[in-house]
């Protein structure tokens, strides 16, 4: 790796180190703690943040859909999902940090479709129900994330899709295992917990799901547990859609 490659996962690193910061509301503690890490986010990351390409590949995302990503970050899904942005009907991409969200804008330009979007991932709604949501490793970023859960399933049209992949506490791994999993990321506001995927599969009629661990950076031999999850809204939905 090129020495200014080093130093700047360096920065990333004593960032991770320090941890996201304790007081403050969400959006402000996200915007502290990923400002300085906007510029080199994606490169550390994308090492860190598996299956992200097999989520979209597994969407089947088609021309004339309308989309919504929830988390959206820098926008990086754009470069997975490449010239077919252009061709949604609608593509709305929604984060609640203003650092993430201007590297998002700059990708986005030029995307008719496209509108970025400041705001809560937990409350926002589109003016019409979709064909899909996604969200890649924002729903451990997101502390009331029953809430957006629900949330996603009241924007989906009926039959319509939602993808999520995320690091998770797998029922396979053992108990010391998964609370030190649990303590490491959740110093910088990462939540893993046990539930989220069940509450995906209770709320969603379940298309497929994997489980898979992948290797962390600068951690040989250590390798972080996640999982790719697609379902599709049921006809009678449960979540409120007012």
């Amino acid at each position: 790796m090129p020495v200014a490659d080093f130093a700047a996962d360096a920065r990333i690193l004593w960032r991770l180190l320090r941890g996201q910061p304790a007081s403050g509301s969400h959006a402000e503690r996200l915007q502290a703690f990923y400002a300085p890490q906007a510029d080199r986010y994606d490169a550390f990351r994308a090492r860190l943040l598996h299956g992200r390409q097999d989520l979209i590949d597994c969407l089947d995302l088609q021309p004339g859909a309308r989309v919504v990503e929830l988390g959206c970050g820098t926008g990086s899904s754009l470069q997975r999902i490449g010239e077919k942005a252009g061709q949604f009907a609608s593509f709305d991409m929604v984060d609640l940090c203003p650092a993430l969200l201007a590297v998002a804008r700059e990708r986005a330009a030029g995307y008719q479709p496209i509108r970025v979007i400041e705001a809560d991932a937990t409350t926002w709604r589109p003016d019409r129900p979709v064909d899909c949501v996604f969200m890649s490793y924002a729903l451990t970023m997101i502390p009331d994330w029953l809430r957006l859960i629900a949330n996603a399933e009241a924007m989906l049209a009926p039959g319509g899709r939602i993808g999520v992949v995320d690091f998770h506490l797998p029922p396979s791994g053992s108990r010391l295992g998964n609370a030190l999993w649990r303590k490491w990321f959740g110093h910088d506001g990462v939540h893993l917990s046990s539930q989220h995927l069940p509450q995906l599969r209770r709320v969603f009629a379940e298309i497929s799901c994997c489980e898979q661990r992948a290797p962390v950076p600068y951690l040989p031999g250590v390798r972080a547990p996640y999982y790719l999850f697609v379902g599709e809204r049921r006809q009678a939905s449960r979540a409120a859609d007012a």
